[in-house]
């Protein structure tokens, strides 16, 4: 008799749980569909991600006070369109330039204006960069052109 109340709290219980696991797996996959996402702060990861995936590297060099860079991050990177491309083809990193590694990565790669976008090889070396806000469809413009720059 007890066995049979214990199984018959435990089968909801599993049921539950398997459903909550498969709802929190769709949100993961939609985010996936619907927003560029970002290695956060972690250049060596960046670079460590792309050679073992053999994907370019897009960087967005940000600071927290830029205007531009909030629409950036609002408007551009939470385009369908755009986070299926950019999700596809690159390993993407976003780094603030006024803390850690961003303070290096500005300086090595020279940003005068933020936000500055990079699309770099494995090695982290500059294949095509840009700098500003840029729409959806300009975005996916630089990234193609980039891709198509890597690929001669």
């Amino acid at each position: 008799m007890i066995k049979n109340r214990i199984i018959f709290l435990l089968i909801p219980a599993i049921v539950i749980v398997c459903f909550c696991a498969f709802i929190k797996l769709n949100k993961v996959e939609d985010k996936e569909k619907t927003e560029v996402l970002f290695i956060e702060q972690d250049w060596a990861k960046t670079l460590q991600t792309s050679k073992d995936s053999h994907k370019l590297i897009f960087l967005d060099l940000y600071a927290t006070w830029c205007g531009p860079c909030k629409m950036l991050k609002k408007n551009t990177f939470t385009n369908k369109d755009v986070a299926e491309y950019f999700n596809s083809h690159f390993v993407n990193a976003s780094v603030d330039v006024e803390k850690g590694i961003g303070i290096t990565l500005a300086e090595q790669y020279n940003v005068s204006m933020l936000p500055t976008l990079i699309v770099a090889n494995q090695d982290g070396k500059p294949i095509l960069f840009t700098t500003g806000y840029l729409e959806p469809k300009e975005i996916l413009r630089f990234a193609k052109a980039a891709v198509e720059k890597a690929a001669k």
